[in-house]
Parts: C-alpha cells; sequence; structure tokens
C-alpha cells in the first residue's frame, strides 16, 4: 500500500501472492480498466491497483486544507464499495454487484473509512466497511492485505487507524480468543539493545526472524499510537529512546519506532528503496512516499523537530517525484507537511494544495488560506505597538471599565489537533 510503500508496487505484489495461495475463485483484476477512466477519479494512470487509494488519500490531504471534493468524486468513492462492506483497488464497473472474484482487500477499505469519515456525511458506508474489516480480523488479533492472509505491520496499523477514526474502542476488538490488534501488531516489533531495535518488520521471515523495514516502522508507528493517517501539528517533546524489554506496551513500542525513524532519517535526511530486481543501477534510490510517511510517524510520536531536515528535503527534491506520481503523491507530502506545520501552499515554492486539486474534478469548495499577519499586526499582537499590550488598549480599557462595559478578549487558536 502507499500506506507505506508504493501503492501500485505493494497490490501488484499481493495480487501475485494472493493469486497463488488464495481459492481458484479468487481472481486477480484485469491489468488496466476496459473503459475510459471516470470523471470522478483523481489522477490519470491506470488504477487498477490504487484507484479507492489514491482517492482516499486525495479527501484526506483536500480535507486538512479545508477543501471539500466535488460530490462526483466521493460518489466515485461510495460507487466503489460492495455490499459486504469491503472495498476493491478498482473495479471499472461499479453497476455490476460484486462477486467471490472480486479481490477486495483491507488496506483499500480502511483508507475509504478514513476518507468518508473526513468528508462526513456517509455513515453507513462507514459502518459496513468497519463491520467487514472486523469479520475478517485473524486469530492473532491484526490483519493481512486480504482477508485471511497472515497478518503484517502495515495492513494491521491502517485498520487500527481506521478502527480509531470511526471511532470504535480498540481493545474490544478482539478475536474469539481475546487477541486484540494490538497483541498482532507488537509481534512485528524488534526489540532494543541489538541491530534495528525498536523497528517493525513487515512479516517474519519463512524462520520467524523479524527485518527491520523502515516502511513498516513508520505505519507501526502511527498503529501502536492509535492514530490514522491525518496527524496534527504536534509539539516536540523529549529525543525518542528504545527502551529494553520483551514485551513492551504500545505506547512505548511507538517511541522504540520512532527513535528507529529519527536514527535512520539523521544520516540523510531521507529514507532509502532497494534497487527494483534486475535495474542496472544497483544504489539504493531515495524514497519519497516512506520518507513522507516517517515525517508523519515522528510528529505523531512528539518528535516532530526530528523531522525537521527531511520535511526541508521533501521541499527541495519532491516536485519531479509528486508529479510523476500524482495525487497520492500529492497528498502524502500535504501529511507530512500539516503533520509538522509546513506550509502546504508555499512547500519548496510548490501549491501542493492546487496541485491535488488538479489532478482530479474542480473541488465543491477551497477554504482561502488565511492571510499571514504583517510586521506592523504582528507587533500589535505582541505588545510593541497600539494594538493589544500596546498604552492606547491599556486607556481603552480602563475607559471602558470606567463606563461599565465589559470587553472579551480572546487570543488566537491553536492549531487543531486531530
Amino acid at each position: 500500500m502507499t500506506v507505506r510503500r508504493s501503492a501500485v508496487a505493494l497490490a501488484a505484489t499481493a495480487t501475485v501472492l494472493c493469486a497463488a495461495a488464495a481459492p481458484a475463485a479468487v481472481a486477480a483484476p484485469s491489468p488496466s480498466p476496459s473503459v475510459a477512466l471516470p470523471s470522478g477519479l483523481y489522477g490519470t494512470k491506470d488504477p487498477t491497483y490504487d484507484g479507492v487509494w489514491r482517492q482516499s488519500l486525495a479527501f484526506l490531504a483536500q480535507r486538512t486544507a479545508g477543501v471539500t471534493p466535488a460530490a462526483k468524486a466521493v460518489d466515485w468513492l461510495t460507487g466503489q464499495q460492495c455490499d459486504s462492506g469491503a472495498f476493491p483497488a478498482y473495479r471499472a464497473d461499479a453497476s455490476a454487484p460484486c462477486t467471490d472474484k472480486t479481490m477486495v482487500d483491507t488496506n483499500a477499505t480502511a483508507a475509504a473509512v478514513q476518507a468518508l469519515r473526513d468528508v462526513g456525511g456517509h455513515q453507513d458506508a462507514v459502518a459496513n466497511a468497519v463491520s467487514w474489516l472486523k469479520s475478517v480480523q485473524n486469530k492473532d488479533g491484526g490483519w493481512g492485505y486480504t482477508a485471511g492472509s497472515p497478518s503484517d505491520a502495515n495492513s494491521t496499523s491502517i485498520v487500527i487507524g481506521a478502527l480509531a477514526r470511526a471511532g470504535e474502542k480498540l481493545g474490544d476488538v478482539t478475536t474469539d480468543g481475546g487477541r486484540t490488534p494490538y497483541a498482532a501488531l507488537l509481534t512485528f516489533a524488534i526489540p532494543c539493545g541489538g541491530k534495528d531495535g525498536g523497528a517493525f518488520a513487515y512479516q517474519p521471515d519463512k524462520d520467524g526472524k523479524l527485518a527491520a523495514n523502515a516502511d513498516a516502522t513508520a505505519a507501526g508507528v502511527l498503529g501502536a499510537l492509535g492514530k490514522g493517517l491525518v496527524v496534527g501539528n504536534n509539539a516536540a517533546v523529549k529525543d525518542p529512546t528504545c527502551h529494553k524489554g520483551s514485551a513492551p506496551e504500545p505506547e512505548q513500542a511507538a517511541q522504540n519506532g520512532a527513535s528507529y525513524l529519527a536514527a535512520t532519517l539523521a544520516k540523510s535526511g531521507h529514507l532509502d528503496s532497494a534497487p527494483m530486481p534486475g535495474a542496472e543501477d544497483s544504489a539504493p534510490q531515495p524514497d519519497f512516499g516512506n520518507t513522507a510517511d516517517a515525517v508523519v510517524a515522528l510528529s505523531a510520536s512528539g518528535h516532530k523537530d526530528k523531522a525537521a531536515a527531511s520535511v526541508a528535503w521533501l521541499e527541495k527534491n519532491s516536485a519531479g517525484w509528486a508529479k510523476e506520481n500524482g495525487p497520492a503523491a500529492y497528498a502524502q507530502l500535504i501529511l507530512a507537511a500539516h503533520a509538522t506545520g509546513a506550509d502546504l501552499r508555499d512547500f519548496g515554492g510548490a501549491d501542493l494544495v492546487a496541485q491535488l486539486n488538479a489532478t482530479g474534478p474542480e473541488p465543491a469548495a477551497v477554504k482561502k488560506p488565511k492571510a499571514a499577519a504583517t510586521e506592523d499586526e504582528e507587533k500589535k499582537d505582541s505588545g510593541d505597538g497600539d494594538g493589544i499590550g500596546g498604552l492606547w488598549w491599556f486607556v481603552g480599557i480602563g475607559l471602558a471599565v470606567g463606563a461599565g462595559v465589559g470587553f472579551l478578549i480572546s487570543g488566537r487558536r491553536k492549531n487543531q489537533q486531530l
């Protein structure tokens, strides 16, 4: 999933793996849509593996910026939902009912839950999707990419985020054996004290060993904190530390993961992805999407100061990547900027909100950004001029009190915490 890795790459890989392991009745989706792309869909590339994902991320990013998506865009997303409540990555003909051959998945469903929750007005669709997600919970308490596939850190984390955004009490989402989603997620956490301690693995290998995965770690931090894909601009706290212990609580596992991410990002300011098999260039390449996700994870865990260099790196280097990859890429950058207080409309000189909006139908409404205070206005607010705190302000208050008139003075609103 682009939850931490490329949506197309993960979904395509999952399709291949699931095709080999799933019953014969389950068929992989066709490699490309047989009809022209619907006008409500964001992006122009083949949506077979990421249509619902990129649409959902686009909505989440737009809502953080005060943008209301077009009705036909929202209708397209709700129209992708099957009667079971599940969402596929994409189905070209939404007028035909889903069958047992429709490849639905937990990641698309969890992303759609969060998006529709933020758009509002689609509680029935959200409730139906949540019901399906709970119905396909694995015995270990987690989720795999498709129903019944082995649990992994990424899928478990995004479902946790979806359930939390929908108002579910995660401690009550249990298997017959009483295992919660956190029970599964913590099995992917690598203990502190050794190499790559604090990181999360995507899944254990065939021998049961865990290998650090920055992609899964960014996801695991959010999951362990019970947070969705949208994270508010949190104040930085003390440096993340990886604490030794064989069975950390979810909150500590998140801090351990944050410690790993902070140390990894400190090396170059960005994460790397391994070269594709058969590629001529065998050197690791910068991974823009996972770097953006790591920024969100660090802010969520109270360490946005450790992500500052990465935000600066993204501002300087991500424009070409975002243009090439479209709506999901712009959304990831917006979510990273939003989580750290960066300017969404001047991110390295780019208006990310306008660029995202341009990849889909014209929004129903766009909230105008609040103009920055001028130097004179800032002086007034700080008490250096004639505004609040200035000489004439005190004179005015004295006169008002003498006249028996009460004034209500309100401070600036704080950034909304999501």
